[in-house]
């Protein structure tokens, strides 16, 4: 199984309301983004499920590569992926997930670091990804999400991501 774990591309410095989960994306990165899931789509990745956090930033980001498959699969919002919530429990919520193949979470950091390094290694703490908005890494699991036994596959830059599409 391939998950590919997907940071929101950048969002506004406060929303008008001063909720900072209601932060949206700025116009630009919104565009960036276009761009990135062009680079997904000419990498020939393929998405069975594409989850993420309730937080409007992620929703937008996973809402714009869904549009670059023309919304199939559409986006599933995933509590666990929420800011706040630990990364073991995140880890444990993606379980029900692992019968599919092609699995994208979109959230935020440090969660989704600590994710990558539990997957990878078994705790949360060992890999420092420090994943930059935007930015998206790629790990081969086994048959289901398990501690540790991930393999990296590679890790991508939002401007290495839009620099993939022709």
């Amino acid at each position: 199984m391939m998950l590919y774990i997907l940071r929101h591309a950048t969002a506004e410095e406060t929303s008008s309301s001063g909720d900072d989960g209601a932060r949206q994306l700025t116009q630009k990165s919104k565009e960036k983004m276009v761009g990135a899931a062009a680079g997904f789509r000419e990498m020939q990745l393929k998405f069975d499920v594409i989850l993420t956090s309730p937080l409007a930033r992620a929703t937008e980001t996973a809402e714009l590569v869904a549009a670059a498959y023309d919304n199939t699969p559409s986006p599933q919002v995933l509590p666990a992926l929420a800011t706040g919530v630990p990364p073991s429990d995140a880890v444990a919520a993606l379980r029900a997930f692992a019968k599919n193949d092609h699995v994208m979470i979109v959230g935020h950091e440090p969660q989704l670091s600590a994710i990558a390094s539990i997957v990878l290694t078994g705790a949360g703490d060992v890999i420092q990804a420090k994943l930059k908005t935007g930015g998206c890494i790629a790990i081969d699991l086994p048959a289901r999400f398990d501690r540790g036994g991930g393999e990296l596959r590679w890790m991508l830059t939002h401007r290495q991501l839009r620099q993939m599409r022709k």
